[in-house]
């Protein structure tokens, strides 16, 4: 690889790790002060979800329409608009007046963030080197994780102290810088516009591997999130009575999904994808289980196991279908996100109201089946 590839690489890099930190900074930030909502505004466990359920769920249907302006104006133009209208759209949210208002600006940075999930893989394959897409994108996708991370735990801690108001505000403030080195360092398209061709979304609708893809983002991602929505609130309960800021840190495990989304390049090289993506659905489905016991020590591994086992699945998927269909990688990579945030969405109120009802086991018990079933999937119809 020359001097300038190399370069170019780099800058990929940094920018999309940069745009995958800011996007589930400010899309998962309130998730860890669902509590605190819930007690302002008097609140059920599965009414405060909305919180996160409402931006996943506008965040789903805009990816395709974001991918549209992608192939007119460019990708990497549409992913920079989408970067700062969130920006400046998040910076409102602690100023909301009641939870009416709170989701509507929920909805609307869900709508301005649909652009990265839904383009950035298509244009990391458009712009890098076939060798190094598994590398790249397995760093973006640690940059999600990180972006998760650090919006959960700096929201949960400074809201744990100041209230939740001054925890998104101060998350709003770090996606801000994130997006600013987005902006800077993404290179431009290989082509100023990509002129859209017919048929692009029937084409990659009706490919029945990349229907695999999308059953382990919906799946998997809707379990995710229903095992972190209801986690505080089982933490902040009998027999743990643990205090809100100590229960934000346990988003630190988010740090092994950037492991195994960053190292999945490996686990690839030498298993194998679609052996990696069955073992990782079936990983997520034990780890899960393990929650089920009561020891907080068991809690906490069964928490280290799913994580890993998510990101390392979700960067193989993600990757996967956005290099199934080359000539409609921006539909494709748009309809993978689309699963995956409706997963999101769907799946996850779906879990919290199973919370209300069963308790942590029966919410546990739902995901743990669509993990498998995640697995199975992949199991009998990705390619070998």
């Amino acid at each position: 690889m020359s001097q300038r590839d190399l370069q170019h690489s780099r800058r990929l890099t940094v920018a999309l790790f940069a745009g995958g930190i800011a996007t589930f900074a400010e899309l998962y930030a309130v998730q860890a002060v669902l509590p605190a909502l819930a007690s302002e505004w008097q609140l059920s466990e599965s009414t405060a979800s909305l919180a996160v359920s409402v931006a996943t769920g506008a965040l789903a249907l805009s990816v395709l329409p974001w991918a549209a302006v992608g192939d007119r104006i460019g990708r990497a133009g549409a992913m920079r608009v989408s970067a700062i209208i969130a920006a400046v759209g998040g910076a409102a949210l602690p100023l909301a007046p009641s939870f009416e208002v709170l989701l509507a600006l929920r909805a609307v940075a869900g709508c301005a963030l649909g652009a990265l999930p839904a383009l950035a893989i298509a244009h990391l394959v458009a712009r890098a080197p076939a060798r190094r897409v598994a590398g790249i994108g397995g760093l973006y996708i640690a940059g999600t994780t990180l972006g998760g991370l650090t919006g959960r735990v700096v929201t949960g801690a400074v809201g744990g102290l100041a209230g939740w108001r001054w925890g998104v505000g101060t998350t709003s403030v770090l996606v801000a810088v994130a997006v600013v080195v987005f902006v800077i360092l993404l290179p431009a398209d290989s082509r100023p516009t990509i002129r859209p061709a017919p048929g692009r979304i029937r084409k990659t609708m009706a490919n029945r591997v990349l229907w695999v893809f999308y059953a382990q983002a919906f799946l998997l991602m809707g379990g995710f999130v229903t095992v972190y929505n209801m986690l505080a609130f089982r933490l902040l309960d009998a027999p743990y009575r643990l205090p809100a800021a100590v229960v934000s840190l346990l988003f630190l495990t988010y740090l092994v999904g950037t492991v195994g989304s960053s190292g999945v390049g490996r686990l690839v090289d030498r298993w194998g994808r679609r052996a990696v993506l069955v073992a990782a659905g079936s990983g997520m489905a034990v780890g899960v289980g393990v929650t089920l016991a009561t020891p907080l020590w068991l809690v906490l591994l069964g928490l280290v196991i799913a994580t890993f086992c998510f990101f390392v699945a979700h960067a193989i998927a993600a990757a996967w279908a956005g290099q199934e269909v080359p000539a409609a990688r921006s539909q494709a990579s748009a309809l993978y996100s689309l699963a995956y945030y409706a997963g999101s969405s769907l799946v996850g109120f779906a879990g919290a109201l199973v919370f209300d009802r069963a308790g942590w086991t029966g919410a546990m018990t739902m995901v743990i089946i669509g993990c498998l079933s995640a697995a199975g999937i992949a199991a009998v119809g990705a390619p070998r």
